[in-house]
């Protein structure tokens, strides 16, 4: 069995927790979803759609990327700053990190409407 120090697993003080940044990053996405104007961007494949989120994680403070649609006719500004401000907070409170920035991009404008098809 290899030991945690084989495993590349850094030095932690006795009671500490680390938490993946995968981990941080689906928290992330969920939160965006707390939030009626927030949207998953448009649906690529097979599953369940969500914002996609990457976070970057360096001791106790992490930087979160979401890209994410809005839904019409909500405005793109203060939806990407509810966002911004909502991770942030859900985030904080969720897992004790200090959130130093949310960088949004919006990729996807949700209107609910199936597209027309011409034939």
């Amino acid at each position: 069995m290899l030991s945690d120090t084989q495993l590349g697993a850094v030095e932690q003080p006795p009671g500490s927790i680390t938490i993946a940044e995968k981990v941080v990053a689906k928290l992330a996405s969920r939160a965006a979803l707390e939030l009626p104007d927030a949207a998953a961007a448009a649906r690529r494949g097979l599953g369940r759609s969500m914002p996609k989120a990457s976070a970057r994680v360096e001791g106790d403070v992490a930087v979160i990327d979401l890209e994410i649609g809005v839904r019409w006719p909500a405005s793109v500004p203060r939806v990407t700053a509810a966002v911004r401000r909502h991770v942030r907070e859900r985030l904080t409170s969720l897992t004790g990190l200090t959130i130093a920035e949310v960088r949004i991009v919006v990729t996807d404008l949700a209107t609910g409407i199936p597209s027309l098809r011409v034939r």
